[in-house]
């Protein structure tokens, strides 16, 4: 890791009233020695200074600030930390950012280096740092919350307790590999497999959560399907409140897939209009209708849109046959109905609505709410994020499923090893050391 002291503006650059350039590392008391009048001897830990900003080039005054000072190790990167909330204009920033730069050792930080440090220097692991980028990029009240979980160290105390556990299986596998001459007691033996066991069966169960925190980061998707003209680009119109798509009585004018994102009870969401499902022989009309079967294999949840007052719902049957589990009947254009056909519908399980009337929108969105919700339910508070923490654990639960003592101890203990590693690179921290203080501190093998 780089000893230089780096700063960089930490809010958004642009007009604001305040602003605040953070600076760490060994030389961050530089800036108050060479930029305020403000004595060290005065300068309290988490204390608001109120000062006059100078220039270290040229001695003139750039600003009135407010200057706060967190000390390693108790700070974010566990470096010395200086902050000055300057006023946020661009000539203050530029002024600021140009001062820093001449004095010694200092440099502009690279993306992301204040959360590197912090990790470096144990102030969080790998999960924390990226439950922090997530906090950042989060648009939805969800987004929010389980950022935050993460950030806090929900999955870092989980991760790091099974891995906890794998490394005391491997010190005891270790010593025995030691002394070859000792035999390892058969009520031990069956301890290790049922703990092995158990702690495969944990991390199995941990991934079957349908790539739920994958989409709660991403977007979870709903396509909309159909023939042409069942009123697909007018119901995307509906949900979006305003005109996204451009809808037309002519069959086949939507030949590419539209994506429009919003924010439902707090998730986000990404909406898809695609081109009518039908025999088609324009090539382009082809491929938009292709790449329509596309957004259906990936989607989360299929709306299937049928014009009521022309067709039925067997219109959906080849449909149904691969993807009636994440399938939603709708019935549009209700509004050219009776009631008795309406009330027929709904026995059908259909949701009802008139894209063209925005009639029945609430309800459809309110269904989806809660189709989306019910893959969080209350206790999932410990979602797989990335698809790295899931190809970690299941490369993890693979080790654990070939562990055995139907072999060489070595290649038992090697078992256990990988899984450690594999779940070490999760949270960022894998160590030889901690093996071999488990193996000392727990059966004093002193030589």
């Amino acid at each position: 890791m780089s000893e230089s002291t780096i700063y960089a503006l930490s809010t958004v650059y642009g007009k604001s009233g305040v602003a605040v350039v953070r600076i760490s590392g060994a030389s961050a008391l530089e800036t108050v020695r060479r930029m305020t009048a403000l004595p060290l001897e005065k300068l309290g830990s988490r204390q608001a200074h109120f000062v006059k900003l100078t220039s270290a080039r040229t001695g003139s005054l750039l600003d009135h600030s407010l200057l706060l000072y967190f000390p390693a190790p108790h700070s974010f990167t566990g470096e010395d930390i200086v902050e000055l909330h300057i006023h946020g204009s661009r000539a203050v920033i530029a002024s600021v950012l140009d001062s820093l730069s001449v004095l010694p050792d200092y440099r502009l930080a690279e993306p992301g280096e204040f959360s590197k440090r912090a990790f470096y220097n144990r102030k969080m692991d790998l999960t924390e740092a990226e439950g922090l980028a997530d906090l950042i990029e989060a648009e939805t009240a969800e987004q929010q919350k389980y950022a935050l979980r993460q950030m806090e160290g929900s999955l870092k105390n989980l991760y790091d307790g099974w891995r906890s556990q794998l490394v005391t299986l491997l010190a005891h596998l270790e010593a025995y590999i030691d002394f070859p001459d000792e035999e390892l007691p058969p009520d031990l033996i069956s301890d290790m497999m049922n703990d092995v066991f158990k702690l495969r069966s944990a991390i199995e169960k941990h991934l079957q959560d349908n790539n739920s925190g994958e989409r709660l980061r991403d977007g979870f998707r709903v396509v909309i399907v159909g023939a042409p003209n069942a009123g697909k680009s007018s119901l995307l119109n509906a949900v979006a409140r305003r005109d996204a798509v451009i809808v037309s009585d002519i069959a086949g004018t939507t030949r590419d897939a539209i994506d429009i994102h919003l924010d439902l009870g707090g998730y986000p969401v990404i909406f898809t209009d695609t081109a009518g499902l039908r025999e088609a022989e324009e090539a382009i009309e082809q491929q938009g209708i292709a790449m329509a079967w596309r957004k259906i294999e990936d989607a989360d949840l299929i709306i299937s849109l049928f014009d009521a007052s022309q067709d039925s719902i067997q219109v959906f049957d080849k449909l149904k046959k691969s993807y009636q589990n994440k399938m939603l009947l709708v019935a549009n254009k209700i509004d050219k109905l009776t009631s008795e056909q309406c009330s027929h519908l709904k026995k059908q399980d259909c949701l009802l609505i008139s894209a063209k009337q925005a009639q029945g929108i609430g309800e459809l969105l309110e269904t989806i709410t809660r189709r989306i919700a019910s893959k969080f339910t209350a206790g999932s508070n410990l979602l797989i994020t990335r698809a790295r923490y899931r190809e970690a654990l299941q490369k993890t639960a693979d080790s654990l499923q070939r562990f055995s003592f139907e072999k060489p101890i070595e290649l038992t203990a090697e078992d256990i090893r990988l899984a450690a590693r594999e779940l070490g690179k999760i949270t960022g921290h894998i160590e030889v050391d901690e093996i071999l203080d488990k193996i000392f501190g727990s059966f004093c093998i002193g030589k």
